[in-house]
């Protein structure tokens, strides 16, 4: 085991922090550091929180980091942010918000750039879970960027996610198109003391009975009268114990309320994985998405490094017009692909 790795598993911070900079900046022996840490990884709970902007997301981490942190365990953060324009590195406003747990040695905060990576997650995330876990953190909370209905790929990486919704969604139409909603094992809506918060709460209500075959039933035979005549809990129950229907949280993250019923939900959902097919399959597919997802950056490297400079020249005959993009391109990667 590398020394670093070893000072990881036996909770240094600041060796976390340093393999945490050389994986987002790909430097040093990065790659053979996390290749020896990944037996060590898999003990933690990843939790994605995503939504739009302005729905209260790192407001509602910080309440959660507090409630984890109340039952002893340790707590990483891995809160993604915008690019800087400037210096390619994050702007840090999540970070800000979390200030008070600083001081807190059980509390890890890791900033990432998306770095122009689409999904409101960048291409270090799930390596940085990797560093947390074999870290000591129980739970992992990933903050997305919060770019909307794009942002999807938090679901690929966390065993939960939940999604933040603020009050005036809108009407039932919107809550069935938003396609961020889809991804979501519980709903949270967040400032839940304004005006229009119980109107998003039937929303969100209407979406998910109307993606079960009950509610269809209920149409078919005349019992449905619009969003306030729709029973969730006879849905849930129809479900049985091997499907999950996802739950609708009230909370006011500004004063705390509603967060421990988000993590007991939360906590629900893990129960739920950890005893079901359902949790299996999940745990097949997210393996399957993060070797695909390495193979991908290998292959990007590697590409970059042997034609890197090829593309940069046969970029001016494009330009010129003098050659098509498709042929360069296809020429290539028979070259990359062909090259021993």
């Amino acid at each position: 085991m590398l020394p670093l790795v070893e000072r990881i598993v036996q909770g240094d911070a600041r060796a976390a922090a340093r393999l945490l900079r050389n994986v987002d900046d790909r430097v040093g022996t990065w790659f053979e550091a996390l290749a020896d840490l990944f037996p060590h990884t898999g003990r933690a709970h990843v939790v994605g929180i995503t939504g739009n902007p302005g729905a209260g997301k790192s407001t509602l981490t910080d309440r959660l980091i507090t409630h984890y942190r109340a039952s002893g365990g340790k707590v990483g953060v891995v809160a993604v942010d915008p690019t800087s324009p400037f210096t390619g590195g994050a702007i840090l406003g999540d970070r800000i918000r979390m200030q008070r747990h600083a001081l807190d040695d059980g509390v890890f905060i890791r900033s990432l750039a998306t770095r122009g990576q689409l999904g409101g997650v960048s291409r270090s995330t799930m390596d940085s879970v990797h560093v947390l876990d074999a870290w000591g953190a129980s739970v992992v909370l990933v903050e997305t960027v919060g770019v909307g209905q794009d942002e999807l790929d938090v679901a690929r990486l966390a065993h939960t996610t939940v999604v933040v919704v603020p009050p005036g969604l809108g009407d039932e139409i919107q809550a069935i198109k938003a396609g961020i909603l889809e991804i979501a094992d519980v709903f949270c809506v967040n400032k839940a003391d304004r005006d229009g918060a119980e109107a998003t709460v039937r929303d969100l209500e209407t979406m998910l009975a109307m993606n079960h075959e009950m509610f269809h039933a209920q149409v078919r035979a005349g019992r449905h009268h619009g969003a306030r005549a729709i029973d969730l809990a006879s849905v849930a129950e129809s479900l049985g114990e091997f499907e999950w229907l996802a739950p609708i949280v009230k909370t006011v993250a500004m004063n705390g309320s509603g967060v421990a019923e988000l993590a007991a939900a939360i906590e629900k959902h893990r129960v739920f994985l950890s005893g079901t097919n359902v949790g299996v399959e999940r745990m097949r597919a997210r393996a399957r998405d993060e070797l695909w997802t390495t193979v991908r950056a290998i292959l990007m490297e590697r590409a970059t490094d042997r034609i890197g400079d090829r593309i940069d020249a046969a970029s001016v005959e494009v330009l010129e017009r003098k050659r098509d993009p498709y042929t360069i391109a296809r020429e290539l990667v028979d070259e990359l692909v062909e090259t021993k």
